[in-house]
């Protein structure tokens, strides 16, 4: 009885629009199949939310209800009496009152990088090999980015060359990266 009553509850916040009604203009129809789809999508919405670290979520500004299910969805184990599936519907219930469009931009920012950071990552990725076989490439990389820090520079680049010809961990060999990526961005 509680169920029916549920589904009375919700069919009447927003009652399915009938395609016979003469007073409908047949604009605003949305088939049951349709509106079974779209749940289905916030539901997978919510599915990949509740994959991604408490940190990542406070960046995306969600409802209080919403994210508080959502941190309650990572605390349950799979088993076979179905909780987790059940906390899934009820996340995809609550994602249907918000305005899911922001989120999943956000969501695809997040899977796919920025075409330009892809680019800047291999630019910085070429100018540190460059540099570590080029001895003239200094210069040149100090020509095309005038703040950075020559000592700096050839510092990291012996270093990876010493930790390069002696089998040691790659330590300059990042830092010279991260250096030449923090002025690459910085350029762009």
């Amino acid at each position: 009885m509680a169920r029916k009553q549920k589904h009375m509850l919700e069919w009447e916040e927003s009652p399915p629009v009938d395609a016979n009604d003469p007073g409908n203009d047949g604009e605003n129809v949305i088939s049951k199949s349709q509106r079974k789809r779209d749940s289905d999508a916030l539901q997978k919405v919510g599915e990949e939310l509740v994959g991604l670290s408490p940190d990542t979520l406070k960046k995306f500004a969600l409802d209080e209800n919403l994210l508080r299910a959502i941190l309650e969805a990572k605390k349950i184990q799979k088993s076979k009496f179905g909780a987790q599936k059940r906390q899934m519907q009820y996340i995809g219930r609550l994602m249907r009152d918000v305005d899911a469009a922001p989120i999943i931009a956000r969501l695809a920012d997040l899977k796919a990088p920025g075409k330009q950071a892809n680019a800047l990552h291999h630019l910085a990725e070429r100018w540190r090999e460059r540099l570590l076989t080029d001895a003239s490439a200094i210069g040149a990389f100090l020509n095309d980015f005038p703040a950075a820090d020559r000592e700096a520079l050839a510092r990291d680049i012996a270093g990876a060359k010493d930790e390069q010809a002696k089998g040691k961990p790659p330590k300059h060999f990042r830092l010279l990266y991260q250096s030449i990526h923090k002025l690459v961005t910085q350029a762009a």
